[in-house]
Formats: structure tokens, sequence, C-alpha cells
């Protein structure tokens, strides 16, 4: 079904796998396609209550393939018809992402850890603001999410500079939400999947849109659609279990519903 990626759901975690290891899992026009396919297929299947995004090989994704650019690339077009809708279909998805990332996250690979919920990093890995280095601006959403985690002048300093952000400085930076072992890492990055699926997935959907309209809203309108989640939140069955779980002073089981 898919070209450059790999699909599997187990335990209500959807992995997608970028998988074109000797290039580093750099950016064509079909992995473009074929991400933004699989979250809106992930997004639909009601046994999907997490997503992770992982690379095959020696590192996470290096941005476009440089090998298919050529002096009449139309760069804006090429934004506008494969990374806008990707990167509409990951932020626009309400089901929680985490971006696995080993090795390089470099330039769009950057911008596509950034669109995730959140991040997890090896101990050898690093992010990268390549942009700078081929002459062309931060792209695939990359500024608006790097600004809105570490500040307008933390995000022109990792853009203008163009230097690598190893895990313990993004961590510090908000930039990660975690760093594991390499040895470790596919065991961690499986274990805190999991562990985020079996909390209370609508939950999680209306914070991820509480988010979104937080930025678009007064505070007295964003406070009647706040009540309006709540009210939503209230009614559903992860709700009542919460509830009734800590009255038994046992372990909630949350199903997702």
């Amino acid at each position: 079904m898919y070209e450059t990626i790999e699909y599997e759901v187990i335990n209500n975690v959807c992995t997608i796998l970028l998988n074109r290891p000797d290039s580093l899992n750099a950016f064509t026009a079909t992995m473009n396609k074929d991400i933004k396919n699989a979250i809106k297929q992930a997004e639909k299947d009601t046994n999907v209550r997490c997503i992770v995004l992982k690379g095959a090989g020696r590192g996470f994704c290096s941005g476009q393939d440089l090998s298919t650019v050529d002096e009449s690339m139309n760069h804006g077009e090429v934004l506008n018809t494969l990374y806008g809708p990707m990167v509409k279909q990951i932020t626009n998805c309400e089901k929680p992402i985490i971006a696995a990332v080993h090795g390089a996250a470099a330039g769009a690979g950057f911008s596509l850890a950034l669109a995730c919920d959140f991040r997890i990093m090896a101990e050898k890995s690093f992010f990268l603001n390549a942009f700078i280095h081929v002459g062309l601006i931060p792209d695939s959403g990359n500024l608006y999410f790097l600004k809105r985690i570490v500040g307008d002048a933390k995000a022109l300093e990792i853009s203008v500079l163009g230097e690598r952000i190893l895990p313990q400085e993004a961590l510090a930076l908000g930039l990660a939400t975690k760093v594991v072992a390499n040895e470790e890492f596919d065991r961690e990055v499986a274990l805190f999947a999991e562990k985020i699926a079996n909390l209370p997935t609508k939950a999680i959907t209306l914070m991820k849109r509480a988010l979104r309209a937080a930025d678009a809203l007064s505070l007295e309108d964003y406070l009647t659609y706040e009540a309006e989640g709540q009210r939503i939140a209230g009614l559903t069955q992860d709700h009542r279990e919460g509830v009734q779980a800590f009255v038994e002073k046992r372990k909630p089981i949350f199903v997702g519903q």
C-alpha cells in the first residue's frame, strides 16, 4: 500500500516507519504523500489510540532528498503541494503523535518532529535546522512550532547558527519530552506509546483542540470553549471509569471512549 513507509498497529499503537534508510529517510514526494495518508488512516482506525513516527536505519529523517533538487524547482510550490498537506494532516490529527528520534532529525526532518505532540530522543541523536547551510529559510511549519516551544530569540538563534542540538540541550529547551539510552530506545518508545495509548483518548483529543483554540480566542471566548469541552469530556465512559476507580481505590482501565 505504501512505497516509502511501513505501517503497523500493535496494542492500540500505530507505528509509521520511514523506510528509506540508504538516504537517512530523506523526503521524496512519495514519502510526503505516504506519511500524510498513513496519518489519515491511523486517525480513522478506532483501534489506534496513539501514533509513533520512527526512522529506519541510522537516523530519523535528514530532510529533503537533495538529489531530487534542481535549479528549476519551485520551492514554494513543493511546500504548498507536498509538505504543507503532510504537516496539516499531522497537526490536525486528534490522536497523540510521538516522534521517536534516533540519529539525525535535520531540516524538514526536524520540522516533522516539531509537528508531533511528543519527541523522544535517543542519547545519540540530534536536531538540526540545516536550512541556513543551503541558503533557505526553515520550512514545513518549522518556525511556527519552534517559536512556540523555545521563544522567538532562541528560534532565530537555532535557525541562523544551524548547529546541532544534542539531546540534553533539547530536553532543557523543551524540545524533547524524554531522552533514553540507545540500547533501550525501541523498548522505551514502545512503553511510552503504550502509556499514552492507555490514557483517556477523548480527553487528549479535547486538550489538543483546546490548545489550538487558545491561539485564536480571547480569554472570555476561550472559557466558553473550555466549558463545552469539559461538558463533552464529562459524558465519556473514561470519565465515569476514572471516578469509579478513584472511589474504589484502584487503577482505572480506560478504553478511549
